[in-house]
């Protein structure tokens, strides 16, 4: 009956002492989640109320936005269930759904990301193209594509990792991600080629084509007046505070699943909850504070009377 258990369920070995710091751990998830829902949640409204942010740009900020909410219910309902248990268990079935979501939602940001790079090249090299090039039709299907091509992706490995033999049966972490890795008897070489395709195709081409695009832009900025600059400067600015704030965080990642399993569990705690807390909140302060059509409107809804 043990063994049918073990073949069943997981266990997230990631916390420290949460039995005596259970409610520390509950009341700093839920506030951090409470936060991260009600934060992303009023600027999205914003942008879906306001007719004058029905724009490409906003609304691919609005994409983003609903992906850090998606992200962190995928994660945050299990953690808080997780700190208040005797046990942190989870069944491997809906480990591997948690991990599809996690890299699903990780691959589409980029994809994104690399979206609204495009949007403002256009926007700030050939602005009187703009209107016939970034078309509502045009936006969609960039919308649709980022989220078919990551599922694609990352489905291909976690059915091949629904299919493989478990000889561990404790991850070392708090939630499901590339340390699923660990608990198989053998790492098949098709499972590393799969995520090595997925690595380059969601994160390291996204991430070059961004690179090209900004320095189109940087060049076309420095070689045309104080205006273009300005525009260039304060909407592509906060995309690039994002994409370094996902990069980082997809180091640390990817760095989880690589170190050994000596490595001190509070380290590895930091470094997990940085994932889960820091990008979540981070997207929102960033467009609320820089961008300044969503900052008027987001003073406008909390101080009123400062308003004239």
């Amino acid at each position: 009956m043990e063994d049918e258990f073990n073949a069943t369920y997981i266990t997230l070995n990631g916390y420290v002492e949460v039995h005596k710091y259970s409610y520390v751990y509950f009341c700093i998830m839920f506030s951090a989640y409470t936060v991260i829902i009600t934060s992303n949640s009023i600027i999205i409204c914003l942008i879906w109320i306001h007719k004058n942010l029905h724009e490409p740009m906003y609304i691919f900020i609005a994409a983003l936005l609903t992906n850090s909410v998606l992200y962190s219910t995928a994660i945050y309902p299990k953690m808080l269930v997780d700190v208040l248990s005797e046990k942190q268990i989870i069944s491997y079935s809906a480990c591997l759904f948690q991990f599809f979501i996690y890299y699903f939602l990780g691959g589409t940001e980029f994809l994104l990301l690399a979206a609204m790079s495009y949007d403002r090249y256009v926007s700030i090299c050939k602005p009187l193209q703009y209107p016939t090039i970034m078309r509502t039709s045009t936006v969609s299907i960039f919308l649709i594509l980022s989220c078919l091509i990551s599922a694609c992706h990352v489905a291909i490995p976690t059915i091949l990792s629904s299919k493989t033999k478990l000889c561990n049966f404790t991850l070392q972490g708090i939630f499901c991600n590339n340390a699923i890795y660990g608990l198989h008897c053998v790492r098949t070489i098709v499972i590393s080629v799969y995520g090595l395709v997925a690595l380059v195709d969601l994160v390291i081409l996204p991430l070059l084509f961004i690179v090209f695009t900004y320095t189109k832009i940087l060049i076309i900025a420095y070689r045309s007046g104080r205006e273009v600059r300005r525009k260039a400067a304060e909407t592509c600015l906060p995309h690039l505070l994002v994409l370094t704030s996902i990069s980082c965080l997809s180091v640390y990642d990817i760095s989880i699943a690589r170190v050994e399993t000596s490595f001190p569990k509070p380290a590895r705690l930091i470094m997990t909850l940085q994932i889960v807390l820091y990008h979540p909140l981070f997207n929102p302060l960033i467009y609320g504070l820089k961008m300044k059509e969503i900052s008027k409107l987001l003073k406008r809804l909390f101080c009123p009377a400062r308003i004239i």
